[in-house]
C-alpha cells in the first residue's frame, strides 16, 4: 500500500493588506461582453475611444491586427488590452482572424497618482501577455458575463465584486517584472511631430467638415506630404482615419444611446443619412440600423447598463 499523500487544504491568509478599492475609489462595472469569432466578424468594431470609461479586453481566441492610438499592434490569443479614457483604438478583425474576446468597460475609477478613468499610466502600454494568470483573468469574465446574461440574483452587486478582483489581478500583471508590450517612442522628427499633429487634428474635429486641403492649410503642410507621412505612421490615409473615426464612433452611439439614425449622422459629421448608410454599410457591412438591431439583441442578452447620454467633444 502506498504512502498516503498529506491533505494540504487549508491556506491562511498571513499578510495584512490595504484594500486597493475605497469610498474615494469605487470603480463601476458598466457592461461585460462576450464576443465568439463569428459574431466579431458580423459586428466589427471600428475606430473609437471612450471619454468616461476603461475598457479591458481578453482575446481567448484567435489572432489579429489592432491600430492603438497611432501604432499597430499584433494582438493573440492570451493577450490583455487595457484602454484607458480616450486611448483610440480600431478593433477591426478579419473574417480569418477567428478572433474570440471578453470585454468589460469600468467607470469611475479614480486611481492614486493617475488622471480619472486610467488604471493604468499613459506610457505603460497597451496590450500585456496574460501568461500562466489566463485562465483566472477568463473564469473571472466569464462569471460575471454568465451571471448578467442569465439574470442571476444580485448579479450586479456579485459581478462589481468580481471586477474589482479582476482589476487587482490586472495591476499585478501590469507590474510584473515582464511587462506588457509598451508603445514605441517615436523618433522626435519632423515627420513623426506632423503625423502626430495631424492624429490629433482629426481626433478633436472629425465631426467637423473638413477635407485633406482643409487639414494641410490648418497644419500649414502640402497636402501630399501630410497624406504621406501620416499613412507611414498609422497604415491609413488622412481620410481613411477620418471615416474610420466617424463611423466607429456612430458605432458607439447606435449602441449606447436612442438616438435615430439621422441625428447620429449629423453628430458625426454626415450633412445626409443617405451618405452616411452609404459608409456605414460598405465599412461595417450592414446598414446602422441593421447593426443596432443585430447589437441589440445581443446587449439585451447581457443585461447592458443603462443608456448614457455622450458627452460633447472638447474643440
Amino acid at each position: 500500500m502506498g504512502q498516503q499523500q498529506p491533505l494540504n487544504a487549508q491556506c491562511f491568509v498571513k499578510k495584512a493588506f490595504l484594500p486597493l478599492f475605497s469610498k474615494k475609489n469605487d470603480p463601476q462595472l458598466l457592461y461585460v461582453c462576450k464576443i465568439s469569432p463569428d459574431v466579431s466578424n458580423r459586428h466589427p468594431r471600428i475606430m473609437h475611444s471612450h471619454d468616461d470609461l476603461v475598457e479591458l479586453v481578453l482575446i481567448y481566441s484567435g489572432a489579429s491586427e489592432y491600430l492603438i492610438h497611432d501604432k499597430k499592434y499584433a494582438v493573440k490569443a492570451g493577450d490583455l488590452l487595457v484602454y484607458n479614457s480616450n486611448v483610440v483604438h480600431d478593433e477591426n478583425s478579419t473574417p480569418d482572424s477567428e478572433l474570440g474576446f471578453f470585454t468589460i468597460a469600468v467607470g469611475d475609477l479614480n486611481m492614486l497618482d493617475l488622471r480619472p478613468n486610467a488604471l493604468i499610466p499613459d506610457d505603460a502600454g497597451y496590450l500585456f501577455p496574460t501568461g500562466h494568470h489566463f485562465e483566472e483573468l477568463r473564469q473571472l469574465f466569464e462569471m460575471m458575463f454568465r451571471n448578467l446574461s442569465e439574470g442571476e440574483p444580485y448579479a450586479e452587486r456579485f459581478c462589481n465584486s468580481l471586477m474589482h478582483a479582476l482589476l487587482d489581478r490586472v495591476l499585478c500583471i501590469v507590474n510584473a517584472p515582464t511587462p506588457g508590450i509598451a508603445p514605441e517612442m517615436p523618433e522626435v522628427d519632423e515627420p513623426n511631430i506632423l503625423g502626430s499633429r495631424v492624429k490629433k487634428y482629426i481626433d478633436q474635429h472629425y465631426t467637423e467638415p473638413i477635407t485633406l486641403q482643409s487639414m494641410a492649410t490648418d497644419l500649414h503642410a502640402s497636402p501630399c506630404y501630410l497624406s504621406h507621412v501620416f499613412k507611414d505612421m498609422s497604415g491609413y490615409s488622412p481620410i481613411q482615419y477620418l471615416l474610420r473615426r466617424r463611423i466607429g464612433e456612430a458605432q458607439t452611439l447606435l449602441i449606447t444611446t436612442d438616438y435615430p439614425v439621422t441625428q447620429i449622422a449629423g453628430m458625426v459629421g454626415y450633412d445626409t443619412q443617405s451618405y452616411f448608410n452609404m459608409q456605414f454599410t460598405k465599412n461595417v457591412g450592414i446598414s446602422p440600423k441593421k447593426f443596432r438591431q443585430n447589437y441589440i439583441v445581443a446587449e439585451k442578452e447581457i443585461k447592458p447598463a443603462v443608456k448614457r447620454k455622450p458627452k460633447k467633444k472638447s474643440k
